[in-house]
């Protein structure tokens, strides 16, 4: 008799535990695979006199996203960089707005290959995800990209880009 009793309580305390542990378990990983064009709304650029072409900027970019799916989100990017003839470690918080108003905001860092100061030719970023709201509440994962830039044409304050990448997240059930 003991057993049997013994065998029901531990039987229900794995039941319980189960169900517990089954409700913390997040949703399966998921992808979003994307297009974006970019380009410099505002910027400081600060030269360091210890090297020919060394600069230090604060700089914000605009952004539209173009989704696998269709779906289509603005972004605003507030980027920093270290670089000498334009290349260099860049560091970028980029909040994405889509239509329904839901956000993801990530925090990237990466390199900038250029060929002169504020010029960049291309980059690459791995960021992560620090914040959703709406559909994207509770959101982890991670943010990874890469950018080509446009030539600087005449007045333009700065350069234009075009690139793509993946969005992995997984979100809570």
């Amino acid at each position: 008799m003991v057993t049997k009793r013994s065998a029901w309580i531990l039987f229900g305390i794995f039941v319980i535990s189960a169900w517990f542990l089954g409700s913390a378990i997040q949703a399966g990983a998921e992808t979003m695979k994307f297009k974006r064009y970019s380009y410099e709304t505002k910027s400081e650029r600060v030269p360091i006199d210890d090297v020919e072409g060394h600069v230090v900027s604060l700089a914000t970019r605009r952004a539209f996203w173009v989704f696998e799916n269709g779906e289509v989100a603005t972004a605003i990017s507030v980027v920093s960089s270290d670089q000498i003839k334009g290349s260099g470690p860049t560091t970028q918080y980029t909040t994405i707005t889509f239509t329904d108003g839901s956000i993801i905001v990530s925090r990237i860092g990466g390199m900038s290959a250029g060929t002169g100061p504020g010029v960049h030719t291309s980059s690459a970023k791995d960021g992560e995800i620090i914040k959703g709201t709406g559909r994207f509440k509770g959101i982890k994962g991670t943010v990874t990209y890469t950018s080509k830039y446009l030539p600087l044409e005449k007045g333009e304050q700065g350069q234009k880009s075009v690139g793509e990448g993946i969005i992995n997240y997984t979100l809570p059930k």
